[in-house]
């Protein structure tokens, strides 16, 4: 079993699911971000849990060689997508997409299975292989 397998049955045994882990460098410091999903939202409380027991077992089982800031959070309203499954459980989202190469697109997230997605744009339904998608994210209008 992985790391990141691991991680899953630690949030799971907490009732929430894992939506995705990063480790980003913002001003000298890594941090190793734990993203968490629950029906019905997640708390602070939940997050803190987790956390505390997750941290013991990244001590014996580190993710990185050296000094790092564990968080555990929601990926939020306004989240990246990167993984089939993502993409999925967006279904009916408003999205944004970087296309390699260069092109933006918005619309809303119509369709996802494992090779790609159909966004409804103001030209229609698109469809996108995900090796031609750079950044994806959902995004929320005020």
């Amino acid at each position: 079993m992985n790391l990141e397998e691991q991680i899953a049955k630690i949030v799971e045994a907490n009732g929430a699911a894992l939506y995705d882990i990063e480790t980003v460098t913002e001003f000298d410091e890594t941090i190793y971000r734990v993203y968490i999903t629950k029906t019905g939202g997640i708390e602070l409380d939940l997050c803190a849990t987790i956390s505390n027991e997750l941290s013991p077992f990244l001590d014996v089982h580190p993710p990185m060689s050296g000094h790092y800031r564990l968080e555990v959070s929601s990926p939020g309203i306004e989240r990246k997508l990167s993984k089939p499954v993502h993409f999925k459980n967006a279904i009916g989202e408003k999205v944004k997409l970087k296309i390699l190469g260069g092109d933006k697109v918005k619309g809303t997230l119509k369709a996802a299975d494992d090779k790609g997605i159909v966004v409804e744009t103001k030209h229609g339904e698109e469809k996108f292989s995900y090796n031609d998608l750079g950044t994806v994210k959902t995004y929320f209008e005020w």
